[in-house]
């Protein structure tokens, strides 16, 4: 099975579950040089808040944008932004990447930065 189908086949499944639980989501991207997540409301039609190792914000004092340390700082980011939104509590949505390494980092952060997943 080609690799980016099975991921596809895992997200798929995952976001089934995550519909049942009528919560906003925070979603994640991973590409070889950066990750992306946003917060999506429960109805699922508007993003709430979004952070990226695009954003100059982020990554002012990071050393690359594809290290453990730039999820941290991306998780961190994304964590201030929906609590100021109001978002406490959010269901983690992986894209199905497997909850390693640079996702695992982003979801670290953001739980210390007062998101509860």
């Amino acid at each position: 099975m080609e690799k980016n189908i099975a991921r596809l086949r895992r997200a798929k499944t995952t976001r089934a579950h995550i519909r049942k639980l009528n919560v906003a989501r925070l979603t994640v991207h991973r590409t070889g040089q950066h990750l992306y997540a946003q917060v999506i409301s429960a109805s699922g039609d508007t993003v709430i808040a979004a952070a990226s190792t695009l954003q100059k914000a982020v990554t002012d004092g990071l050393k690359g944008t594809k290290n453990k340390a730039a999820a941290a700082a991306v998780g961190k980011a994304i964590a201030e932004k929906a609590r100021a939104a109001g978002i406490e509590v959010v269901a983690f949505d992986r894209s199905g990447f497997r909850y390693h390494g640079r996702i695992q980092a982003l979801a670290d952060a953001a739980r210390e930065g007062g998101l509860k997943f």
